[in-house]
């Protein structure tokens, strides 16, 4: 039986002087049947949001696309000015 799988991250980028106040949330977890799920929420700190949910039977490409996403938010600065930094 695999190993169940279950990881999470909570980024957010803010800063005032620019009114961005941004949010994003990563999870990666084993469901019941065995597939790796990848949910990610995002939006502005205190809204409802977006959030997308994929489900992959093989754990290696979930991982694939966990380590794209923390890519994409490490580049914020360049993309959006402001630096995103992991929540507790």
């Amino acid at each position: 039986m695999k190993t169940p799988i279950s990881q999470s991250w909570h980024w957010q980028a803010i800063d005032t002087s620019r009114n961005v106040a941004r949010e994003y949330n990563l999870w990666i977890q084993t469901d019941l049947f065995g597939w790796t799920v990848v949910e990610r929420r995002w939006g502005r700190i205190g809204s409802r949001g977006q959030s997308l949910t994929q489900s992959f039977q093989n754990k290696r490409q979930a991982e694939t696309i966990a380590k794209l996403i923390k890519e994409r938010r490490a580049s914020a600065l360049k993309r959006i000015g402001v630096r995103y930094h992991e929540v507790g």
